[in-house]
């Protein structure tokens, strides 16, 4: 039986970059630390509220620019 085809985005490669503007749904390895780490990383600033969902994606509320709103990481790393 051949392999199951994995997801066609790559894995991110640097805490800068997205591969997807949407957070894509996968088996997240991310503590909640790490995800914490990624979204801070990208500039925002009091991260509360962090809880994994069912489909893999760390969601949560966070503020950038003066503006306070949703913010998520998935599998990938990416923050959206």
């Amino acid at each position: 039986m051949p392999a199951q085809q994995g997801p066609s985005n790559p894995a991110v490669k640097a805490m800068g970059d997205n591969n997807s503007s949407t957070p894509v749904a996968g088996a997240n390895s991310f503590t909640m630390s790490e995800a914490k780490a990624r979204i801070e990383a990208k500039g925002y600033t009091h991260v509360t509220r962090l809880k994994k969902d069912e489909n893999g994606v760390w969601r949560g509320m966070a503020t950038k620019d003066g503006t306070s709103g949703p913010i998520s990481v998935d599998y990938q790393g990416n923050v959206n």
